[in-house]
C-alpha cells in the first residue's frame, strides 16, 4: 500500500504493474479491495491503482463537512502522485460519480473515463420518488445501534453474490464506517452531474450489467445520449457490481478500451 496526504487526510492506495495508469474508484460501502480481480489481471499491461477513499479501508476518517469536490481533490492527488500523466479513470456506482466530479475539476488528469453501473448522482439519474425511497432506506440503515449496522445495499448482484468473493465482501462490510456510508449516500442523493456530461471530451466507456436494478440500463442510455464520445458495453446476465460478477468479461472490456485510447 502507498499513501498520499491531502490537507491532513491520509489516503492509501494499492499500486501494481507497469504501463499506462488505470485508476479504480470503488463504490459506497466498499473499499479498494473490491478491485482485486482487476489488480490481478490487468497489471501485466497497466499501472493499476485502487484507492481507499477518505473514510474507507485504511484511509483516514472523513473530516467534518467533507463534500463531493473534496473526494475529487483527493483522487486528483493520488493521480498526481503517480507521476505518470493523465490516467484512465474507472468508477463503479458512487465511484463513477466521484470520477465525474474529478473530471469537472481536473480534466487534465483524465485520459479516458470508464463509468461502471453508475449515476450522474441519484438526483441526476433517478426519479425523485426513487431518490426519496433510498434516502429513507439509508436513514433506517444508519439509525440502528452500531453493533447491528449492516451496510449491505439491496440489488447489488443479479442473483446471489459470487461464492468466490463472499469472504471478500464480508470483510469489506465488516470494515465500513457508518459515518462514511451515510455521507456517501446522502451526497449521492443531492448530486446532479447532468450539466457536466455534454462537456466531456475524453473517450468514455460505459460498462453496465444487463440486470442492474440499482442503476438500470435506462441510466446508461441517458449517459450514452449526453456524452459526445462514448461507447456502451452491456454485460449480459449480471447486476450492479459487474466487476466481481463477471470479472473476465469486465477485464477484457476495460483492457480493449484502454488499449484503443493510449
Amino acid at each position: 500500500m502507498a499513501m498520499v496526504q491531502v490537507s491532513g487526510v491520509e489516503i492509501t492506495y494499492a499500486r501494481v504493474g507497469h504501463g499506462p495508469p488505470l485508476v479504480l474508484v470503488h463504490g459506497a460501502g466498499l473499499d479498494g479491495r473490491m478491485w482485486q480481480p482487476q489488480l490481478a489481471d490487468l497489471a501485466d499491461e497497466f499501472t493499476v491503482v485502487a484507492w481507499d477513499e477518505p473514510g474507507a479501508g485504511r484511509s483516514s476518517d472523513l473530516p467534518v463537512g467533507f463534500g463531493l469536490a473534496d473526494f475529487a481533490r483527493c483522487l486528483a492527488a493520488v493521480i498526481e502522485a503517480l507521476r505518470l500523466g493523465p490516467a484512465h479513470v474507472a468508477g463503479l456506482s458512487w465511484g463513477g460519480t466521484v470520477a465525474l466530479e474529478l473530471y469537472r475539476h481536473h480534466p487534465e488528469l483524465v485520459r479516458t473515463l470508464i463509468l461502471v453501473d453508475t449515476y450522474a448522482g441519484w438526483k441526476g439519474s433517478l426519479p425523485p420518488e426513487e431518490v426519496a425511497a433510498r434516502v429513507e432506506g439509508a436513514k433506517r440503515m444508519l439509525a440502528v445501534p452500531r453493533e447491528l449496522f449492516d451496510p449491505t445495499l439491496p440489488g447489488l448482484f443479479a442473483g446471489d453474490p459470487p461464492a468466490a468473493f463472499v469472504p471478500l465482501l464480508d470483510a469489506m462490510a465488516h470494515d465500513v464506517r457508518p459515518e462514511t456510508m451515510g455521507a456517501q449516500l446522502f451526497m449521492m442523493a443531492e448530486a446532479d452531474e447532468r450539466d457536466l456530461l455534454p462537456a466531456i471530451t475524453v473517450p468514455t466507456l460505459l460498462v453496465w450489467g444487463e440486470l442492474d436494478v440499482r442503476s438500470p440500463l435506462s441510466v446508461a442510455y441517458a449517459f450514452e445520449d449526453a456524452i459526445p464520445n462514448t461507447e456502451l458495453v452491456v454485460l449480459p446476465g449480471v447486476g450492479h457490481v459487474s466487476n466481481l460478477e463477471t470479472p473476465k468479461r469486465f477485464n477484457h472490456t476495460v483492457r480493449k478500451f484502454c488499449r484503443a485510447h493510449e
